[in-house]
């Protein structure tokens, strides 16, 4: 008798093991990206923009689609890009109206975009993320998100050099500062703000805490040591974690040796504040041991039972997230230098560039999920890309199959890095003329002087019967 063995797909298993989990549906790229842009986060965007123009061949949907489209698709040119990212969203919407056919229509329909029509798109994708993952990434009561910036250049035309001036060097690019927030337990990107080159970070995080949800943690490092942020912070009544240096000084109640510190309240009180008569901020300083350097951290979470120092520790750790993000947006999605050459294409292809990364890393978090307890998150967004790369690219040929659409799903769902135990230390190449990286110091611990407790009780007291 001959036996004829069956080589099962990913699929056919799922659904052979039904006990253990239901079989997954096939589903398209164009309509997993629907679930994100759902009908509801586009009467939102449209709401947002009042345009005074005639209709154009050009929609709010076609514009953001087909630019969401080039950041993802490879090419050697813009022109290349568009071409590709058109068609293939003239494949998925043969009912709809065919948008323009230039890349110079394109780009002027884009410039009347108003940027807020954009950010309420961004803000309605973020509501649909926060119902479907924030119920399962919390922490120790905590959601973590990390805060950090980066610089992204823009091309030498003498409009963008006239108004996003250099921060570096006289004779640098043009740059524009970005500052995300990064949901840590998931490296997802949450939300961002834009500015020029010279922008302070400190001020858009500041701007970025209404994104914030209820019961996250700010997490960030040694260059967000403000104490604007801190008021900001506390008013928000969003906890903190955050990295100290020695351009900190904090004051304690009672002389202690650094050396033997671990863990203790400590009052962050400027010079200028105290002459402002502005109130000192009371928090909690943790001394985290690590292999090559001790991480001192701040936190306005007093009570140790909730936060204690090995969970701070690990949280930190993950804001390691924030600068994979980067990597993801400036390697992977081939976001080094920004190709607008005007100031107002530049900040709609960041806005939209920075959207298509979030959605990016949204599917591939959503792929991965095993019912409704677990969410395992993907650990490689370049694989991801590719997959979607190559069904853009099955597309343009024909409308893809129901064996194409298992393919690609079983493809998608392998995309993950395999789990491996490192053997030696990570190594980095020395780059020239880049400088050593030095661990910050520990903060400065200074007993607080008489002087400064009475002024300290005075101004307390103001704050209090003001408020009465």
């Amino acid at each position: 008798m001959k036996v004829v063995t069956t080589a099962f797909t990913w699929e056919e298993r799922l659904m052979r093991s039904a006990t253990r989990s239901p079989r997954p549906q096939s589903i398209k790229f164009r309509d997993r990206l629907a679930s994100w842009l759902t009908p509801s986060v586009w009467k939102h965007a449209r709401q947002a923009w009042q345009s005074r123009h005639s209709r154009s061949r050009w929609d709010l949907q076609p514009l953001v689609g087909v630019l969401l489209l080039m950041t993802w698709c490879i090419g050697d040119s813009v022109g290349e890009r568009f071409e590709t990212a058109r068609a293939f969203y003239v494949a998925c919407h043969q009912k709809s109206k065919r948008p323009g056919k230039t890349l110079q229509g394109f780009d002027q329909a884009l410039a009347r975009v108003p940027t807020p029509v954009l950010r309420a798109l961004a803000a309605g994708v973020r509501r649909v993320l926060a119902g479907r993952l924030l119920p399962y990434l919390g922490v120790g009561g905590f959601v973590p998100f990390g805060c950090d910036g980066s610089r992204l250049e823009c091309p030498r035309v003498a409009e963008l050099e006239r108004r996003l001036r250099p921060a570096g060097k006289e004779d640098a690019a043009p740059t524009l500062w970005l500052t995300a927030l990064v949901l840590l337990p998931a490296g997802l990107l949450w939300a961002w703000q834009l500015g020029p080159g010279t922008a302070s970070e400190q001020a858009h995080a500041v701007a970025l805490l209404r994104a914030l949800p209820p019961g996250a943690l700010f997490v960030a490092d040694a260059g967000y040591l403000s104490y604007e942020l801190f008021v900001a912070l506390d008013g928000a009544r969003v906890p903190f974690l955050i990295r100290m240096s020695s351009r900190a000084y904090l004051y304690t109640e009672e002389r202690v040796a650094v050396t033997r510190f671990r863990e203790g309240v400590v009052w962050y009180w400027p010079g200028w504040a105290q002459k402002a008569g502005r109130p000192p901020i009371q928090a909690r300083l943790l001394r985290v041991r690590g292999p090559k350097a001790d991480v001192w951290l701040l936190t306005n979470v007093l009570d140790r039972r909730r936060l204690g120092r090995k969970q701070a520790g690990r949280f930190y750790r993950w804001r390691w997230g924030s600068e994979g993000l980067f990597r993801t947006y400036k390697r992977t999605v081939g976001k080094v230098k920004l190709r607008s050459r005007t100031v107002r294409l530049v900040h709609r292809q960041a806005e939209v560039s920075l959207l298509a990364v979030q959605l990016l890393l949204a599917q591939a978090a959503a792929v991965q999920g095993r019912g409704p307890d677990v969410v395992v998150v993907l650990d490689s967004p370049r694989e991801v890309l590719l997959r979607l790369r190559g069904e853009v690219t099955l597309a343009l040929g024909a409308a893809l199959g129901p064996r194409q659409q298992r393919e690609y799903l079983a493809r998608l769902a392998q995309a993950r890095c395999a789990a491996r135990v490192r053997e030696r230390a990570k190594a980095c190449r020395k780059w020239p003329r880049r400088k050593d990286h030095k661990p910050p110091k520990p903060p400065k611990l200074r007993v607080m002087p008489a002087a400064v407790k009475a002024l300290r009780a005075k101004v307390l007291q103001a704050i209090q019967e003001r408020n009465n």
